[in-house]
C-alpha cells in the first residue's frame, strides 16, 4: 500500500478541553489510484490531508507512506519523507511572486541537491508537460490563474514523488480552468501517478474513480472504491 492509515485520531487542546478532528480514520490507498475526499468546511478533511502529507501528526493511531511508519518522526525527518515520496498542489498556488515560473518550478530540486543546469533541464521538462513551455519566464502575477496552477503542479512533480497530494486545487479558479485542471490531473494519474485531492465540490471529486467522504472527523466510502 502507498499510505496507509489505522484508528488515526487528531485532537488539538484548549487548556483542558480537547477538541477532536478525526476520529479513529482508517483509510488506505494503493500506488497508481485517484481517490478524492470530499467533505464541508470543517469536517476534518484538511487536517487528514496534513497528516498524510507529513505537515502534522496524528494524536493516536499508525500512519504509514510508501511503506514507511512516519508516527514519532523528527521534523527532520518528516521533511525528508515529503522531498521524496510526495508532491503539493494548493489552493492558493504558493508561488514565490519574484521568481519566473522555470525558478518556482526548480526551486524543490535544490532542497535534495540537484545540480543546477540539470534543474533547469528537468523544470522545463515539467513546465512543457503542463502546457506551458511558452511561459518558462513568467512571473506568477503575468499568469493566469489556471496557469499558475499547472505551474504549481510541474513544481509539485519535479522530485517524481510517490503521490500528489492536491487541497482544493480548483477553489481558485473558474470552471473552465478547473475542468481543464481536472483533464490534467486524469491525464498524469493515467501516466501512473497517484492523486489524493480534497474538496468540498461533488463535481470535482466526481473526476475521481474512488471518492470518500469525511463528516465531522468520521471517513467512509461513498462510491467507485477500489477492490
Amino acid at each position: 500500500m502507498l499510505i496507509e492509515l489505522q484508528n488515526v485520531c487528531k485532537s488539538y487542546f484548549q487548556g483542558d478541553m480537547e477538541l477532536p478532528v478525526l476520529r479513529n480514520v482508517c483509510f488506505s490507498m494503493r500506488e497508481g489510484e485517484y481517490t478524492a475526499v470530499m467533505g464541508p468546511s470543517g469536517s476534518g478533511k484538511s487536517t487528514l490531508m496534513n497528516i498524510i502529507g507529513c505537515l502534522d501528526q496524528a494524536t493516536s493511531g499508525t500512519v504509514v507512506i510508501g511503506g514507511e511508519n512516519v508516527d514519532g518522526l523528527s521534523d527532520n525527518e518528516l521533511s525528508d519523507v515529503r522531498a521524496q515520496k510526495i508532491g503539493f498542489v494548493f489552493q492558493m498556488f504558493n508561488l514565490l511572486p519574484y521568481m519566473s515560473a522555470l525558478d518556482n518550478v526548480a526551486l524543490p530540486m535544490s532542497y535534495i541537491g540537484v545540480p543546477r543546469n540539470e534543474r533547469r533541464d528537468v523544470a522545463e521538462e515539467m513546465l512543457e508537460k503542463v502546457g506551458l513551455s511558452d511561459r518558462i519566464d513568467f512571473l506568477p502575477n503575468q499568469l493566469s490563474g489556471g496557469q499558475k496552477q499547472r505551474v504549481a503542479i510541474a513544481r509539485a512533480m519535479v522530485n517524481h514523488p510517490q503521490i500528489l497530494l492536491a487541497d482544493e486545487p480548483t477553489g481558485a479558479l473558474d470552471s473552465k480552468s478547473g475542468e481543464q485542471l481536472m483533464e490534467l490531473f486524469s491525464r498524469l494519474n493515467g501516466e501512473g501517478t497517484a492523486i489524493l485531492m480534497i474538496t468540498h465540490d461533488s463535481h470535482i471529486a466526481a473526476h475521481a474513480p474512488r471518492v470518500v467522504t469525511i463528516y465531522d472527523g468520521v471517513l467512509s466510502e461513498r462510491y467507485g472504491a477500489y477492490e
